[in-house]
């Protein structure tokens, strides 16, 4: 890791997990259609209306921050992405699930609900897009299915392997499937495996993210 310099104007982009899958595969599927941008290290305090100088320095020392180089950890950077709301948003929406975490034992199945507040005037909505479900690490399921969008986006994502191990899995969907592993041997000498449940409404761009546990079963 290490900072950007700033004294030019510098484009810094990465492939994300499964960006990188894609390309590994070397059988032409990969091919760049999205990308994000967002305001993570921005401090808008700094913005100074009253600088002796005018207007054209009252964003001078945010634009002297140092930027941090990217790095393709969702935990840690891109957690503030820039979204497009209707004019006259007084709120930002932000998403909800039922309980604060998960927690399944091995075997287990939930389905995930999740809700978008604040957003088009309504306390309560399931974003018409519906949702973008992303679990850190693919192991801990057995199952993880996103339900209630059909197009050939959902398709297509909702029908792609990971390779190798330790990796994300995407779904797209209103609601997800999931079942905890029953694999054993992922434990190791451990009783828990966690991990991060990542929900992103594709509508409203609100995120929320949620801590998975799975508890193995007892012998």
């Amino acid at each position: 890791m290490g900072y950007l310099n700033n004294t030019v104007v510098t484009v810094d982009a990465i492939l994300t997990k499964k960006g990188r899958e894609l390309l590994a595969r070397g059988d032409g599927s990969f091919n760049i259609t999205q990308f994000a941008l967002a305001d993570d290290e921005i401090d808008y305090n700094l913005f100074n209306p009253d600088h002796p100088s005018g207007s054209a320095y009252y964003g001078e020392a945010i634009e002297n921050m140092p930027l941090l180089e990217a790095f393709p950890d969702e935990s840690q950077i891109m957690k503030y992405k820039l979204v497009t709301l209707p004019r006259g948003t007084a709120r930002l929406p932000f998403v909800k699930i039922s309980g604060a975490s998960i927690s399944l034992n091995q075997g287990q199945t939930t389905r995930v609900e999740p809700q978008t507040l604040n957003y088009l005037g309504r306390s309560n909505i399931v974003e018409t897009g519906g949702y973008v479900f992303t679990i850190a690490d693919a192991r801990v399921a057995s199952t993880f299915t996103g339900v209630g969008i059909d197009t050939a986006e959902a398709t297509r994502l909702n029908s792609t392997t990971t390779l190798g191990t330790n990796v994300s899995k995407s779904f797209i969907g209103t609601a997800l499937n999931f079942t905890a592993t029953s694999v054993n041997t992922l434990f190791g000498s451990r009783t828990t495996l966690t991990t991060t449940l990542t929900i992103v409404g594709r509508d409203s761009g609100a995120r929320l993210s949620v801590p998975v546990t799975i508890v193995k079963n007892s012998q």
